[in-house]
């Protein structure tokens, strides 16, 4: 039996360029570039990161007050901030990943009509294909900006590894996500979170081992000054927008989110230990850890009881409005 080859992964824990998608998205090249050079061959962000997690929805003491000038200015910034797909900006992640020769997953705000989407984003290593995968439930105030998506994206991408899949932050907590995703034999799974707090660890961890799968938890680490420096290079240093986030609690050097990225194996064990500072996380991850532990646990198959047990997803597009004729 020859023996699978290695897969080396990392995990980028920088900040964007807060809420400007053209300097956010330069960024992510030349990181997806150095985590190519160090060898890296899929590349994993946090959610949200193109162009940033709307941190204000925690932060700002006003963020939920009706018809606030400050949020709905901020809303109208992220949504000329955010991607169309199919669009240009996809196309530019798709050539990305070709010119490096990864496999990446990448985090972003999806425009859509009149609304905006929590979306993950898988990006072949040729370039020639992509699959997307819309936030089924955004969690508390999350729901002031982001609509629901459906079935339809429960994505994976199948690579030259192993399948890769993903769920985004507190989907992690929705029993049957977790087991329609098990269904699909995930070798790696990424877990997208703001920051990987203790909580999300043990939730990404007992994701790994009720998977026996690879757990990429991939968080961001978001300062008081990448916020504002991030509005300021859109032209706003004044103004409603600029003048909530400035009201977030702390100095310059706030920290809002910590990163907190780690990389687990099979057996929940840490591969790579979480970080708390701007880094590229790396390991190589061995497919055969993820063979060996369905001896004793494939959630999707012999540990399975579809006698009693049996869940039924629908993957059709929800779509309010059908025209016919």
């Amino acid at each position: 039996m020859t023996q699978p080859a290695p897969l080396p992964v990392a995990i980028v824990q920088h900040p964007p360029v807060f809420l400007n998608l053209e300097a956010s998205l330069q960024r992510a090249e030349a990181l997806v570039a150095e985590a190519a050079r160090n060898g890296a061959k899929l590349v994993a962000f946090p959610e949200t990161w193109l162009p940033g997690y709307p941190v204000w929805l925690d932060e700002a003491p006003d963020a939920a007050r009706w018809d606030h000038p400050g949020a709905k200015e901020l809303y109208q910034v992220l949504t000329g901030q955010s991607l169309s797909i199919p669009g240009p900006h996809v196309d530019r992640l798709r050539a990305l990943a070709a010119q490096h020769q990864v496999d990446l997953v990448m985090g972003a705000h999806e425009r859509r009509g009149g609304t905006l989407y929590n979306v993950m984003l898988f990006l072949s290593a040729d370039g020639n294909r992509h699959a997307l995968h819309r936030k089924l439930t955004p969690t508390y105030s999350e729901r002031l900006i982001w609509g629901q998506g459906d079935g339809s994206t429960l994505a994976t991408l199948d690579t030259g590894h192993g399948t890769v899949g993903g769920l985004i932050c507190w989907e992690h907590w929705m029993p049957l996500a977790r087991a329609a995703m098990h269904a699909k034999q995930e070798l790696v799974h990424v877990a997208q979170w703001p920051a990987v707090g203790e909580l999300h660890q043990l939730a990404s961890r007992a994701y790994a081992f009720e998977g026996q799968c690879f757990v990429l938890a991939a968080g961001c680490v978001l300062s008081k000054a990448d916020v504002l420096n991030g509005l300021a290079s859109l032209g706003h240093r004044s103004g409603p927008a600029f003048e909530m986030l400035a009201s977030m609690p702390g100095d310059a050097g706030h920290l809002y989110k910590n990163g907190g990225s780690a990389i687990i194996a099979p057996d929940a064990s840490y591969l790579a230990l979480p970080s708390h500072e701007a880094t590229i996380l790396y390991a190589d991850l061995d497919p055969g850890l993820a063979t060996q532990g369905h001896l004793v646990l494939d959630t999707a198959g012999h540990y399975a009881r579809p006698d009693v047990f049996q869940l039924s997803v629908d993957t059709r597009p929800k779509e309010g409005v059908a025209f016919t004729g």
